[in-house]
């Protein structure tokens, strides 16, 4: 006969197997999904600066402001293998430095549950548009994009990227007077 600890071991290793063939199946039920929809964003009254840079004596730095306007609806993206939403706008553009400059401008969590309907107005930017030179001034190719990260019960960190992105351009003269840094 065997003793009590071996069947305890026995019973704990065929529950985990058990555990593990079942959380494969959670991943491969929702891996081939399509994670993508369509947003709608629009850039407000683009604005562009020029600011010391308080790292280097005498250089100056160019600072982009901008507010936005952004419609989703991100409901369809939730199903039972996805607990949170991580999303995050970025501003892409090139400059004669360097072929691709990205920027984190906004982001937020969106947990399973909540609203994930966005109809946001007039949002000014969580964080600094700075570039390290002067490559906003002037710049025609700024492109806006939505970006999300799936957080799941079990399976892969997608990246995602929505349909649709906005194109702006900086004006060609940097904007005069007291700076209005809101974030």
């Amino acid at each position: 006969m065997h003793s009590v600890l071996q069947r305890g071991n026995a019973i704990l290793a065929y529950a985990l197997s058990v555990l593990a063939c079942l959380t494969f199946v959670c991943f491969a039920s929702t891996v081939f999904l399509d994670y993508r929809t369509n947003v709608d964003i629009k850039v407000i009254s683009p604005l562009v600066r020029t600011i010391a840079d308080y790292g280097a004596a005498r250089e100056r730095n160019d600072l982009g402001q901008v507010s936005f306007d952004l419609q989703a609806n991100l409901s369809n993206l939730f199903n039972w293998n996805v607990k949170q939403l991580f999303l995050y706008l970025t501003a892409e553009y090139e400059t004669s430095n360097n072929q691709l400059n990205q920027v984190v401008l906004w982001d937020k969590i969106i947990l399973r549950g909540e609203n994930a309907v966005l109809n946001l107005k007039n949002m000014n930017p969580k964080y600094y548009f700075w570039d390290d030179g002067n490559g906003l001034r002037g710049n025609k190719n700024i492109t806006l994009t939505l970006s999300w990260n799936i957080i799941p019960n079990a399976g892969l960190l997608p990246n995602i990227f929505a349909h649709g992105s906005h194109s702006f351009q900086f004006p060609l003269d940097y904007a005069t007077g007291n700076p209005r840094i809101i974030l």
